[in-house]
């Protein structure tokens, strides 16, 4: 019959890693069957239990120690449970004679003064400690890489707002990889250096693509984890923003690969908008998230990890990068179509679908009688919501009407019901030739549009609004509406032509894709690109991690503050302040 001892000690922290070594000393033991060394958090209690190493009796608080052995007989059980110390204290000697340091602090304070030259802090204590020794390193003026998960959504959204004020980055919490200038911070791979660089809101995730970029010849500038709720709608992606912009000021960056978890879809819209903007090819795999389409302007759009990989070689390969016809464009312009609304008024259902997956990536809130999501249904199909593309050809329009590609009355009426909302900023129609179709539907249209305009220029408060009309003409040479003459008396009256819905959806997501300058100040390029510095508090196994790479580190042997003692800790902070 086997026999279970334990020992409880208050307030005795070790990192997880100590604390797998010393089960794994304890299970080499004579007699013992099996161990368990862990903090006592309710969680870690459970999983004793689940493998019949928790006794009822045991009284323990979630920063206490504790140390089960179960052993063939009790002699063995209090002998492994007295050795703990010896296994500790071995532990420390060994790595002591393979550190190169006399000393090592144990407040992030210290472990600055020590090494001032740092810009970094590490940190990877339990999740309740983590958002204080953050703040900390903010304060001192360091870029935080942030291990720790169970931190609150609270102080995950603070530490960034603060960090973005300061120019300086937190990534995480819950990130597990990054590479800075060569470095690589947690779990990254030791990859080439190169001019590749990645924005990482999945840790793994990073992992694949900047390891097969490695593998196909490529490499990396800077991979900038970002934590896997910064793509969610209440952090705003603020550290993947941030990463965006340091990446496009690098000259030495010269492909941008922006990867994510399944992110919020008004997150996704804001960053891909601002990635737009950015002047370098970038490639954008998020997760569960359907692409609008392969290429649009500078983006790139994959389906896997790998093919992101393989897409920013290619474009790295090709220097040449491919600029949009729409960046020859007035600037100003810009501004001023990207704060209106876009309404796209559809003949074709199939093509107000396609209008509306190339789009809800580029425009939110988006919204659809042919919707794709939930999210995008409109409620009253009579009346347009922010940005709207509506399929009057749907059968809530056909009661008692011809359809829309034979009889224009019906989107007639509803163009000048949109273009009496100063909110609106473009209309986007079809017009589908063929047999069958309306005669001369642009001889139909075109009054429309030129009355439009005038009716607009006629309003003072409509002076600076201008209405903008694209189309998208589908039809043949042979087609008997005369396809030229149809293009001909669009473009005339000032409406901007397309042959295909793809090259349409490309020029209105540039019309309306710019989006607001980065808040707060710009990460400084020359921290990124310095010889890594770093001090760690947390797991020491990040500590060897760096100095294996040849960057400098401290590594601050952290305690709980007050140890544990909440109450205390939080009395010992208000004296501080």
């Amino acid at each position: 019959m086997t026999v279970i001892k334990w020992n409880v000690r208050a307030g005795a922290y070790y990192d997880s890693v100590v604390l797998m070594q010393l089960q794994r000393g304890l299970l080499g033991l004579p007699g013992v069957v099996d161990a368990g060394v862990v903090m006592a958090t309710q969680a870690n209690r459970d999983l004793l239990a689940a493998n019949n190493l928790l006794p009822d009796s045991i009284a323990a608080n979630p920063d206490d120690l504790l140390i089960v052995v179960k052993a063939n007989d009790d002699s063995s059980a209090t002998d492994a449970i007295g050795k703990a110390d010896e296994l500790l204290t071995r532990r420390k000697s060994s790595n002591s004679l393979n550190s190169q340091e006399d000393f090592r602090p144990r407040s992030l304070s210290a472990a600055v003064k020590q090494l001032p030259e740092a810009n970094w802090v590490l940190i990877s204590v339990p999740g309740r400690y983590a958002a204080g020794v953050a703040r900390e390193a903010l304060e001192l003026g360091k870029h935080v890489f942030l291990y720790s998960d169970n931190v609150s959504l609270e102080d995950e959204i603070a530490l960034k707002k603060a960090a973005r004020e300061k120019g300086l980055l937190v990534m995480g919490p819950d990130c597990g990889t990054a590479i800075i200038n060569g470095i690589g911070l947690g779990f990254a791979n030791r990859v080439r250096r190169g001019a590749i660089g990645v924005v990482g809101a999945s840790g793994t995730g990073t992992q694949a693509v900047t390891s097969h970029i490695h593998e196909l010849g490529g490499g990396i500038s800077h991979a900038i984890g970002t934590g896997g709720r910064d793509l969610k709608s209440d952090v705003g992606a603020i550290t993947a923003h941030q990463a965006l912009d340091a990446l496009a000021r690098d000259d030495e960056t010269k492909v941008i690969v922006l990867i994510s978890k399944p992110p919020s879809p008004d997150v996704a819209t804001q960053l891909i908008s601002a990635a737009q903007g950015m002047g370098k090819p970038i490639v954008v795999y998020f997760i569960g998230y359907p692409p609008p389409a392969r290429k649009i302007g500078n983006l790139q759009f994959a389906i896997s990890l790998s093919e992101a990989a393989e897409i920013s070689v290619g474009e790295l390969e090709d220097s040449r990068i491919e600029h949009s016809r729409l960046e020859t464009r007035d600037s100003k312009s810009l501004r001023e179509v990207s704060s209106l609304y876009l309404r796209g008024l559809f003949s074709g259902g199939t093509l107000a679908y396609e209008t509306m997956i190339g789009l809800q990536a580029f425009l939110s809130p988006l919204y659809s009688n042919s919707p794709i999501s939930d999210s995008q249904i409109l409620s009253d199909p009579l009346h347009s919501r922010a940005h709207t593309i509506i399929d009057l050809g749907d059968e809530f329009f056909m009661v008692g009407r011809l359809h829309p590609m034979i009889d224009n009355d019906l989107r007639i009426r509803r163009m000048r019901q949109e273009a009496a909302d100063p909110e609106v900023g473009m209309l986007l129609i079809d017009v589908v030739l063929g047999e069958g179709s309306h005669p001369d539907p642009a001889g139909e249209l075109v009054p429309v549009i030129k009355e439009i305009r005038e009716k607009r220029l006629e309003t003072r408060e409509l002076e600076t609004r201008e209405l903008e009309f694209v189309a998208m003409v589908i039809g043949t040479d042979d087609d008997p509406q005369n396809l030229q003459s149809q293009i001909s008396q669009l473009t005339d009256a000032g409406v901007t032509v397309f042959r295909t819905a793809t090259e349409a959806v490309e020029y209105v997501s540039l019309r309306f894709g710019t989006s607001k300058k980065n808040e707060g100040m710009p990460v400084n390029l020359e921290q990124l690109k310095q010889p890594l510095a770093a001090i760690n508090v947390g797991l020491e196994s990040f500590y060897d991690s760096l100095t294996s790479q040849g960057a400098q580190a401290v590594h601050v042997e952290w305690r709980p503050p007050a140890g544990g003692n909440e109450k205390l800790a939080a009395l010992l902070a208000k004296m501080k302040n």
